[in-house]
């Protein structure tokens, strides 16, 4: 049996009762680590030291569409007497326990190209129209360079430099880049060094492209010239970015690009997506505690007494949440990942 979403590219396969698909996996150990924490508690006959309520929600791959407005409705019944939040929806770098202080928001792009008012074939039209594909790729390619600088005025200047703090900090992760490149499957990596890499990851905004609609990809060959082709781009937010100004300084970039191509073609840029940035205060009680339950727990599962890492994440859809939470509620969130994971949960 197949589930198909027409809401998203979301398809998920049901084999004998499991579910096979995008997201299927995501997230599912952290939350039943959570559920078999307080049953292991009643199965003890021991009273929870804590009053606990659970959240839980499967729509993270295609937005967690509604659940902000349910958590704003919800403020002064369910969440009026919860005092700390706490989110798993994350992962350790390595086998090293790791506590998640903050994760990149996301700006995403649609940048359309429009043309002739229908497609057309190439043998016949060719040569003769200024094609959408060709001004797309075109402004496309003044995103960013070889080497990964991001090209648009503005971006890169908001960004505050690499403290030295910050600097040990990243130089004392346990992160093996040789073990990164064979696990995601490449031979060569944006930077050589572990600090650069692991800045560009977390600290850093970035530029990523992602898909082009419009565009013929099915196997096979076809000669069209797409009358409307429309990418999708994102910008990964890091603190002192703002989202909203993130969304001008693209829009007028690009349209300053396009207009030096003198095309007679239209382009339309739109930001769907501006998720702000999320930072904790790693000396917050609650970040206390957590240090201690990491040493405490995997200590007696290795008898060893770790530090754990202090990393930033990538995943931001439940971070959306937790900066909502803590401007709206004005409660201490923590992120506490317990386990490695894999991206490709996710794809």
């Amino acid at each position: 049996m197949y589930i198909i979403n027409k809401y998203s590219d979301i398809v998920i396969f049901i084999l004998l009762g499991n579910l096979y698909g995008r997201g299927a996996s995501d997230n599912k150990a952290p939350v039943l680590a959570w559920i078999h924490a307080v049953e292991a508690y009643q199965a003890l006959s021991m009273d929870l030291p804590v009053n606990v309520k659970f959240v839980i929600e499967g729509m993270e791959e295609t937005g967690s569409n509604g659940l902000d407005a349910m958590i704003m409705a919800q403020r002064d019944t369910f969440f009026s007497e919860v005092d700390y939040i706490i989110i798993s929806d994350c992962g350790w770098l390595s086998r090293h326990p790791a506590l998640t202080y903050g994760t990149r928001g996301n700006c995403y792009f649609f940048a359309e190209v429009e043309g002739p008012k229908q497609d057309l074939h190439s043998g016949v039209y060719g040569g003769t129209v200024i094609e959408p594909m060709t001004d797309l790729i075109g402004i496309l390619d003044t995103l960013i360079s070889p080497s990964g600088k991001i090209l648009i005025p503005g971006i890169r200047e908001a960004v505050a430099p690499l403290s030295d703090e910050e600097w040990k900090m990243y130089q004392d992760i346990q992160f093996d880049m040789d073990n990164y490149k064979d696990k995601i499957g490449v031979n060569q990596l944006m930077y050589s060094n572990k600090v650069d890499l692991l800045a560009h990851m977390w600290r850093y905004p970035t530029v990523s492209i992602h898909g082009i609609e419009g565009a013929f990809s099915d196997p096979g060959t076809k000669t069209v010239i797409p009358a409307k082709v429309t990418a999708k781009f994102s910008i990964r937010q890091v603190p002192d970015m703002d989202p909203a100004m993130v969304k001008k300084q693209v829009t007028d970039y690009l349209h300053s690009v396009f207009a030096k191509r003198k095309s007679p073609n239209k382009l339309k840029v739109t930001m769907v997506i501006g998720a702000k940035p999320w930072l904790a205060d790693t000396h917050h009680p609650l970040y206390e505690a957590g240090k201690v339950a990491i040493k405490r727990g995997h200590s007696v599962l290795t008898g060893v007494h770790p530090k754990p890492s202090g990393i930033s994440s990538n995943n931001n859809n439940n971070f959306l949440v937790m900066i909502m939470i803590t401007l709206v509620f004005w409660m201490a969130v923590f992120s506490f990942p317990y386990i490695t994971v894999s991206s490709r949960q996710r794809l």
